[in-house]
């Protein structure tokens, strides 16, 4: 068998493919993955809690006969339960927690042959939009440029990939925690439609139903089969996802019908953005145009303002609630939990009783509002939102740590949170079907994302745009350090 040492040059599929033939072991290439954690991660801060010996031991049982069979792989270190994959979710709360059993999610993960060997760095409760957790000993740094984060709440996910140490991993998406690392690293991340995978059993809903389980992939392909494998609800789910008509993976195999797409190289709320994002938005626009579809400029007429009030609301009571859990009898103090959460904890105790349920019918009202923007029968009948996904280019390490207490400035304060990444959330609340697809490159050399939306339910349309734009314009870069 040839070694493969480099799996910074393959996409997942390609790799099943090369173990299917026997070209290379599942041995070989977890060899190759760890090899490129200990020569990459120490610059990045990206993979912790390996364990080796549990990967090998289930490659010696041996390994489901799914598609992914023998390919290295590795998980969000945030919510997910997983047997033999201990967590610090992001926190110092408690020390690595091991798990009896795998949750609904994980399950359906390993059933496709994957071989899990660790997990990648979340930032401490899954809020913000960079990956510096205390925990980890430092921040995690974007494989492009070490002085630029890799985004959040899946940096560590989105930073492995672009570094070559996997050719995929598991992240989650609660406000934009895909699809922010995909554009900060040069990669694909989609968002599936609310409900569309497992969250149980140990849980109902994230965020009041805004985060979903995502996959960060270097092409279309390998987040189609792997939302195949998984999709779906599980047991006492408490809603469904509409249901898909013929797969993930059936529909990238041809273009989808030509769309009417809206173009708003603006925010939602009309500010300009980074003129580097805007031109990137444009010649995606153009490209669409070139391949048949129609293009207008336009942007949905929503409460923005209100959706990020209620979404920072919900997210403190989720954290405050996690914080609470996990801290029991001891005081809130720094060297247990970090200044945003110590915030989050605070706002959330300061509103009043009623504000939770009245934030969750807040994001249901917007729901509705963004699906009349896509309602071809009393709407404006768009099928495609297009925008950029940040707006602008990945920040410095720093900007967005959690040292400030102030919680509601850390979201909503100008030059913060949802200043720069505007776009994201607004599909967590409205629980669309979003994407960022990798087709901009700053002057500097740092990655661009562009982010396409579709109409709830509509998964299999946005993938099959995304897989045609994929093979219009090979967006296959690699970093540096992965080459």
């Amino acid at each position: 068998m040839t070694m493969i040492g480099d799996l910074g040059a393959k996409d997942a599929t390609e790799l099943a493919g090369l173990v299917a033939k026997r070209e290379v072991s599942a041995d070989e290439l977890l060899d190759a993955a760890l090899a490129a954690t200990g020569a990459r991660n120490p610059a990045i801060n990206a993979v912790v809690l390996v364990q080796e010996e549990a990967a090998r031991a289930e490659i010696r049982a041996g390994l489901p006969t799914g598609p992914f069979r023998g390919v290295p792989f590795l998980i969000k270190d945030l919510g997910l339960e997983a047997k033999g994959l201990p967590s610090l979710n992001g926190s110092r709360l408690s020390g690595p927690v091991s798990y009896g059993a795998d949750s609904n999610m994980m399950a359906r993960m390993r059933a496709t042959g994957v071989v899990t060997f660790g997990r990648t760095t979340s930032p401490e409760g899954g809020v913000g939009i960079a990956t510096e957790a205390a925990v980890y000993g430092g921040p995690t740094r974007n494989p492009w440029n070490t002085d630029h984060t890799p985004g959040g709440s899946s940096g560590g996910a989105g930073a492995a990939v672009a570094a070559g140490i996997v050719a995929f991993a598991h992240g989650s998406d609660g406000g934009g925690s895909v699809r922010v690392p995909a554009a900060s690293c040069g990669l694909f991340g989609f968002k599936p439609t609310r409900a569309r995978l497992p969250d149980g059993p140990w849980s109902g809903e994230g965020w009041a139903g805004m985060a979903i389980d995502g996959f960060l992939t270097r092409s279309v392909r390998d987040t189609a089969v792997m939302l195949d494998a998984c999709e779906g609800a599980d047991k006492g789910a408490l809603y469904y996802a509409p249901r898909l008509e013929k797969g993930y993976a059936q529909a990238i195999s041809r273009p989808p019908r030509r769309l009417r797409v809206a173009l708003c190289d603006t925010t939602f709320t009309g500010k300009p953005i980074d003129p580097e994002v805007t031109a990137a938005v444009q010649e995606t626009g153009r490209l669409l145009e070139s391949l048949g579809h129609h293009v207008t400029p336009a942007r949905p007429e929503a409460s923005i303002a209100t959706m990020m009030q209620a979404w920072t609301d919900i997210v403190a009571v989720g954290t405050a609630l996690t914080i609470r859990q996990k801290l029991k009898t001891r005081p809130l103090t720094a060297d247990l939990v970090e200044g945003v959460g110590r915030g989050a904890l605070q706002h959330a105790l300061s509103l009043d009783p009623l504000r939770y349920l009245e934030a969750v019918e807040d994001i249901h009202d917007f729901g509705r509002e963004m699906a009349y923007f896509f309602a071809p029968d009393t709407g404006d009948g768009y099928d495609i939102l297009l925008s950029a996904t940040l707006a602008e280019p990945p920040a410095k390490i720093g900007r967005f740590n959690h040292e400030t207490e102030d919680y509601l400035d850390y979201r909503m304060g100008p030059g913060r949170c949802f200043d720069y990444s505007p776009f994201a959330a607004v599909f967590n609340a409205s629980g669309q079907p979003a994407a960022s697809l990798p087709l901009g490159w700053s002057a500097s050399g740092l990655p661009l994302g562009v982010h396409l939306a579709a109409p709830f339910g509509a998964d299999e349309e946005l993938i099959a745009l995304c897989a045609e734009i994929e093979a219009a314009q090979n967006w296959d870069r690699r970093a540096p350090m992965a080459r």
